[in-house]
């Protein structure tokens, strides 16, 4: 796994060993971030679920101006930690290790881009959708990936556009007024 653009293109990552993390591809991290082009520098991202850290780092890597990677498992707060050292990351960031739904609910901080990317065979997504808001910028995006196309109504967010890469679709999302 490498980072595909910016600062740190080209950089490789360390990775789980087994098949418990399914990181995002080079490929739909390349995409996603090429339709994020506009809105990623000095945004302030949210990498909710965030694995390995390299959708957050590609973030920095792009100029974003602070990524918040947070995890609730202990194993992937410290390969991020480690990820990032590795590549020496020097732009504002943090690790956080909690609980998603809760973290989003409680609003602590407000993100311009929500990336979710929970375990896919949960109801994780429903429940950090509803949640979401609390913890967006106005105009802010959030960012769902999942293996299935996006059908449900989110009472606070307005879906905006869909993309599928392989098996992942990418759902966007923002704000209702």
């Amino acid at each position: 796994m490498r980072i595909v653009g910016g600062k740190y293109k080209g950089r490789t990552l360390n990775d789980f060993k087994g098949q418990d993390i399914r990181p995002t591809s080079d490929m739909a991290r390349e995409s996603l971030f090429n339709i994020l082009r506009f809105d990623i520098v000095g945004a302030d991202f949210l990498d909710l679920f965030s694995g390995t850290g390299a959708v957050g780092i590609e973030a920095l890597s792009r100029g974003a101006n602070s990524v918040t990677f947070n995890d609730f498992s202990r194993k992937s707060v410290a390969l991020v930690k480690t990820n990032l050292e590795k590549l020496k990351v020097d732009e504002q960031y943090s690790v956080v290790n909690y609980d998603a739904v809760s973290y989003l609910s409680s609003g602590q901080k407000k993100y311009d881009i929500i990336y979710i990317d929970p375990p896919y065979k949960t109801d994780l997504k429903e429940k950090c959708l509803s949640v979401a808001k609390n913890s967006l910028k106005q105009n802010g995006i959030v960012i769902l990936e999942d293996e299935n196309k996006w059908e449900m109504q989110i009472p606070d967010l307005v879906k905006y556009d869909e993309r599928k890469y392989g098996r992942v679709h990418l759902t966007f999302f923002k704000g209702r007024d």
